[in-house]
């Protein structure tokens, strides 16, 4: 059985990712890309499915982990009553390579030891043949796929899976690595582990070295920030939401999605979170990929899209995969890639409009782009559609949607306005006032106070909070003032925020789902532009909480059963607490410059 979310840090090369337990079990790894097939998948299956475990032989009696200051290399040190050892994990940065690299170190005494590791491609299914080379390496192979270990031990075939049995003294360390590579290929060629994990060191650290630090939480930023580069393409600049698929909302339940793309809806959200934090080139990356992901017609662009731009992520399920704690259907690929969202066009415009502020400037062909979005959207924006939630209970007319269609409407205005940009400013001046009334007057729940998740509705959605940071309306403006109240009174569990009520038909589900932790981050920003400081301090601090060992946070909190819960780590999380964290500490706060009119 896998360990619970919260019991897994991450590896990668910035094109994959690895998730590591803390028995020092890779239980998940897709090669060579986030969105590849998983070569170990026990995470959502059996351990039949592969994983790679190196670890005592006996049950430590302690075990801590720490990531190496400023990096993305894993060190997991485990206590027995032999002595201490300690794991180190990382991923080759070399883009050549997709490189897991594995040393044991011996701290004190002497610590018997063994590794185990069971490759099965296609996501479990496949059980590879497995062939020693003449150097004495090993190699797996099925179908496309090898994978070639190398040891500083010896390692024996047995049942399908390679097994070592070693001693570890204090002061010694012994090596291992797993290179992928196409089976058409000749095997890869070992790398140089020792010397390899002190290189990765120190590209991470030459790369963190860049952060500027502010404020009291700089080390929850600095791993937040880690984060998104880990879940950057370094070819492409996309960022995926997390590097794992169907990892569940609800344990045992059927919300199971694969994360592994780009999400548009995150897009102003990550140009802040990197720009203010001084990551300007990830940023102008991040804003460049976005450009080319959405190049064409504009009636067809997605809501999200591959890390390099891909368009067809048609979803369909691993029937032999188990699920997390037999949560299924397993899903790979994401039909939401099909759904109309308004919300995306009003994330664009406003990421192109705020990146012309923040010094990324703007250019005739980006604004070409933006007046054919801008002027697409103008035929459809009074349209029902599915939703920032990409919830599958047919659609609606989101008062969300409205608001970022609102958006998109100001910020095409504004760029006539600031920047001397050309448009039928009139016609899309006299749109953002039709948007503004069908939301005061569609959206607005007087008997509630209340803006609600629909026109006509009277249910909330925590996207309501979003209002004043886009600059829809003041903090303070008494509409905002309710929606935060009924938000408090109505979608808070246990000090934590809700989505929604996924009880609603809007929803179109089974079951339930945890908090979505970006929304608490979202009360605590309106909280800070309200003035009301302390609480905002105490709810960050109180989702900063949830955060595991090595800081990282995946999509949702389970506060019934107290765990985290979603697809993990989850970069929106990540960006949320970057941008938050700000806001409470930073004279030039996200929130705040966002909604400036």
């Amino acid at each position: 059985m896998a360990s619970r979310i919260e019991e897994y840090a991450l590896i990668g090369n910035r094109m994959t990712g690895a998730l590591v337990d803390r028995q020092g079990s890779i239980d998940w790894l897709a090669v060579p890309r986030f969105d590849s097939a998983a070569c170990f998948a026990s995470l959502l299956g059996t351990p039949e499915n592969g994983f790679w475990k190196i670890a005592p032989q006996q049950p430590p009696t302690a075990i801590h982990r720490r990531y190496r200051e400023g990096t993305l290399v894993l060190e997991t040190e485990f206590t027995t009553n032999k002595g201490k050892a300690l794991l180190v994990d990382c991923m080759s940065l070399d883009r050549d390579a997709s490189q897991v690299l594995r040393i044991v170190q011996g701290l004190e005494g002497t610590v018997p030891c063994s590794s185990e590791l069971c490759a099965r491609f296609e996501y479990g299914d496949a059980k590879p043949w497995i062939a020693r080379l003449e150097d004495g390496r090993h190699q797996f192979g099925a179908g496309g796929d090898q994978l070639v270990l190398s040891s500083t031990v010896p390692v024996s075939e047995i049942d399908g899976n390679l097994r070592a049995q070693f001693d570890v003294k204090a002061g010694d360390a012994v090596e291992f690595s797993v290179t992928w590579a196409e089976s058409f290929k000749p095997a890869p060629a070992s790398p140089l582990v020792a010397k390899d994990v002190e290189h990765v060191s120190e590209l991470w650290r030459e790369w963190s070295r860049r952060y500027i630090p502010m404020g009291p939480w700089g080390e929850a930023v600095l791993r937040s920030l880690i984060t998104l580069q880990a879940l950057t393409n370094p070819q492409s600049g996309g960022i995926v939401a997390a590097p794992s698929t169907s990892l569940p909302e609800e344990i045992g339940g059927k919300r199971n999605w694969d994360y592994r793309y780009c999400w548009l809806r995150d897009a102003t959200f990550t140009l802040y979170a990197l720009m203010q934090s001084g990551f300007e080139n990830e940023a102008k990356s991040w804003r460049e990929w976005l450009l080319r992901a959405i190049g064409g017609a504009p009636d067809q662009m997605q809501i999200m899209y591959g890390a390099s731009g891909e368009r067809w992520l048609m979803e369909r399920e691993v029937p032999w995969l188990n699920g997390y704690e037999g949560s299924k259907p397993v899903h790979v690929g994401n039909a939401a890639s099909g759904q109309l969202q308004l919300d995306v066009y009003g994330e664009v415009l406003d990421l192109l409009y705020q990146a012309h502020r923040t010094r990324l400037k703007s250019s005739a062909p980006v604004w070409d782009v933006e007046k054919a979005l801008v002027n697409h959207l103008a035929t459809i924006w009074d349209r029902p559609d599915d939703g920032i939630w990409e919830v599958r209970g047919g659609r609606r007319q989101f008062t969300h949607s409205k608001v970022m269609a609102w958006v998109a409407f100001d910020r095409a205005v504004r760029s006539v306005e600031d920047f001397g940009h050309d448009g039928p400013v009139e016609h899309w001046r006299q749109l953002r006032d039709e948007a503004r009334d069908a939301i005061c007057h569609e959206g607005f729940n007087a008997k509630m106070g209340s803006f609600v998740q629909y026109f006509g509705g009277n249910t909330l959605d925590a996207s309501l909070l979003l209002m004043p940071q886009v600059g829809f309306l003041p903090a303070n403006d008494p509409a905002v003032k309710g929606t935060v109240a009924a938000v408090e009174k109505h979608l808070m569990r246990d000090g934590f925020v809700q989505r929604y009520d996924p009880g609603t038909s809007v929803d179109g589900l089974e079951g339930r789902e945890g908090c979505f932790l970006a929304c608490s981050f979202w009360l605590a920003d309106v909280y800070t532009m309200q003035g009301r400081c302390d609480e905002a301090r105490e709810l960050f601090e109180r989702v900063l909480r949830l955060r595991n060992d090595v800081g990282l946070l995946s999509e949702e909190y389970d506060t019934r059963d107290r765990r985290l819960v979603g697809n993990f780590p989850q970069a929106f999380s990540h960006v949320a607490l970057i941008n938050t964290a700000r806001n409470l500490s930073a004279e030039h706060k996200p929130a705040a410059h966002r909604s400036q009119r």
